[in-house]
């Protein structure tokens, strides 16, 4: 027989799963919503349901008893003034488990607990943020549309200016007539070299030494400082 054994262990010991459901339970009432395994949203019902309740009294004592479970005196707040005038008259059955299906990673079931009575502030809220982020996106695209046809005009623009300047500097120019180089044979260029070096020798023989008469000259002087 299984005696006083209520509830999951959530492989923890008393003060480690204490400490998970009382995170759990202010995340709970801050965001109104929570996305959890499936075991310990069933624990966290049971954790968080009886607190509700004993906030309905509004009194010292409550708060007293809240903020033991409760560190965080921000959440205690919005328990008494939003969560307690949301509920009402309701006599139980705060939260409701919606399940989601087994996570990819280690096949853990996974599911939302939320407050019921706000239900329909999560759902405006979600409307909210979506039609937010599609604006975002609409003025992104825009944006980008407007960059891109920008970028085009721009390319355009200097294509057209490079085209201009090619024109400009690109003019016909006159056609010169060259005229072929005629061929010259190699047995012509022998034959000029020769008559050159012919015509050079002519010239050298034609030229006929002079010769100094040194002797006479000398017996000259020698008679006339005779005399």
């Amino acid at each position: 027989m299984r005696h006083n054994t209520k509830g999951k262990k959530l492989s923890r010991k008393r003060g480690h799963r204490l400490a998970t459901l009382r995170s759990l339970a202010t995340s709970l009432i801050k965001h109104k919503k929570i996305k959890t395994t499936l075991t310990k949203a069933k624990e966290m019902r049971r954790f968080v349901e009886p607190l509700i309740t004993k906030a309905k009294n509004n009194d010292i004592p409550a708060r007293r008893l809240i903020a033991k479970f409760i560190y965080d005196k921000n959440v205690t707040k919005m328990l008494f003034d939003e969560v307690i005038e949301k509920v009402g008259d309701r006599p139980g059955g705060y939260t409701r488990i919606i399940k989601l299906g087994q996570r990819p990673g280690d096949a853990a079931q996974m599911a939302y607990i939320e407050l019921v009575d706000f239900s329909d502030v999560l759902t405006a809220k979600l409307k909210a943020k979506t039609e937010k982020e599609e604006k975002s996106k609409k003025e992104k695209k825009s944006k980008e549309s407007k960059s891109k046809t920008e970028a085009k005009e721009i390319e355009e623009a200097d294509v057209e200016e490079v085209d201009s300047e090619k024109d400009t500097k690109a003019k016909p120019k006159k056609k010169v007539k060259t005229t072929p180089k005629k061929k010259v044979k190699t047995t012509d260029v022998k034959e000029k070299t020769k008559k050159k070096t012919t015509k050079t020798d002519d010239k050298k023989s034609d030229k006929k030494p002079v010769k100094k008469d040194t002797e006479k000259d000398t017996d000259k002087k020698a008679k006339s400082k005779k005399k």
